[in-house]
């Protein structure tokens, strides 16, 4: 029986119609399926030998005497839509290594931040007690051990950098990581020479894009077919009012977009977001689309924080059950204006069905300049521009 790897996987996929052959993808593929089969014969973190789980460092395999490096790792890059995610989670999901991660690259960055408050917050003492030497300045060599000791492949999807906090923290840490061992696979909009483009002090993470094509094989998916604009092209992003018939094709809408079929749909899972030590769930996720009732993200007590999560994790936002909105329900307004705000600032793609139409959404006179300015935003969201555009925030001077 032929063992399950990317290229299984992706051959299974266009011979059952979910996916057609494309150039690009094929040799993102070939690229994937050759770690696949080099990650089968590698002494790697959390490797699994006679029944037993390994957890030193892969840096320690060779102090034993192994000399062999780690395997190169894959940053597959290209426009929106190309597959990019896609084909980085099928093979992480048929890896051979249970000791593997795979996360949204801010939501990593997000983690980093937070181990490194946690370390500047302990005393000298109690650095001590944790394994720090007193004095020692540096945490990240340290955060850097711990990270590898729990993964040992990291699969990151969307890897941009628009923060100057990020910027000067990757190079020191991704250092840190490749001397462990830790192998990386990575998606991004961008080619590495455009990371941080026009970024404060730009100069200090150029290093960083140095590390980045040494050690991964770089692959562009640059295909002339968005796969995603074509599953949206034609369909509706604003429905209404809301009744069977309009849940029925927002829902179908869901599915094409996430390659799903729709007798599939008890299968499809939940998720849950990290906001600031707080756990967000999000009651469907696949392949970047997420799904939320309005009562669920506007209607509770959740804030800016919550929602530029969700911008940052997902490229495409269904909201159902959007009511009209008047002064009895000012909060929730104000709440869907920030969270239309977010959305916007990561060109995230919306869909929703709503009670009434777009131009009725607000049922009172004297609409302010914000839920104006909403409105304008949804109309716009709704065009070929936007929805062509790329996920994420871009860097600016």
């Amino acid at each position: 029986m032929e063992k399950t790897t990317p290229e299984t996987e992706y051959r299974a996929l266009i011979q059952a119609g979910e996916l057609k052959p494309d150039t690009d993808q094929a040799k993102a593929v070939a690229a994937l399926e050759r770690l696949h089969r080099e990650l089968m014969n590698h002494s790697v973190i959390g490797s699994k030998s006679d029944g037993f789980t390994l957890s030193w460092p892969a840096s320690l395999f060779r102090w034993l005497g192994s000399d062999k490096p780690a395997p190169q790792g894959i940053y597959l890059y290209g426009g929106v839509g190309r597959g990019k995610s896609m084909l980085m989670d099928l093979f992480y999901s048929v890896a051979p290594i249970s000791s593997k991660r795979r996360v949204h690259f801010h939501e990593f960055m997000l983690d980093i931040h937070a181990r490194l408050k946690e370390w500047h917050d302990l005393s000298v003492q109690k650095r001590a007690q944790h394994g720090s030497r007193i004095g020692d300045d540096d945490p990240l060599p340290s955060i850097a051990r711990k990270i590898a000791r729990e993964a040992t492949l990291l699969c990151f999807d969307e890897l941009q950098v628009t923060d100057i906090a990020d910027a000067m923290v990757l190079t020191r840490l991704f250092d840190e990581l490749f001397a462990q061992g830790v192998i990386v696979v990575a998606t991004s909009n961008r080619p590495p020479d455009d990371l941080y483009k026009n970024g404060l002090n730009r100069q200090r993470f150029l290093p960083f894009i140095a590390q980045i094509k040494e050690k991964l094989d770089i692959i562009a998916l640059d295909g002339p077919v968005d796969y995603r604009y074509n599953r949206l092209q034609g369909a509706q992003t604003y429905y209404f009012p809301i009744n069977a018939e309009t849940t029925v094709q927002l829902s179908a809408t869901f599915f094409r977009l996430t390659d799903r079929r729709v007798e599939d749909r008890a299968k499809v899972p939940s998720e849950t977001l990290n906001v600031q030590g707080r756990t967000l769930f999000v009651p469907k996720a696949a392949r970047g689309v997420a799904v939320f009732s309005f009562k669920r993200l506007c209607a509770n007590p959740l804030g800016p924080a919550d929602y530029l999560a969700i911008a940052r994790t997902y490229h495409t936002v269904i909201m159902v059950a959007i009511p009209q909105f008047n002064q009895e329900n000012s909060d929730a307004s104000k709440r869907f204006i920030t969270f239309i705000d977010a959305l916007y600032e990561y060109n995230v793609k919306f869909l929703c069905s709503a009670a009434v139409p777009l131009s009725s959404l607000y049922a009172e006179g004297g609409v302010n300049f914000e839920f104006e300015r909403t409105i304008s935003r949804l109309m716009e969201m709704q065009s070929e521009d936007y929805l062509t555009k790329g996920h994420g925030k871009v860097a600016t001077d």
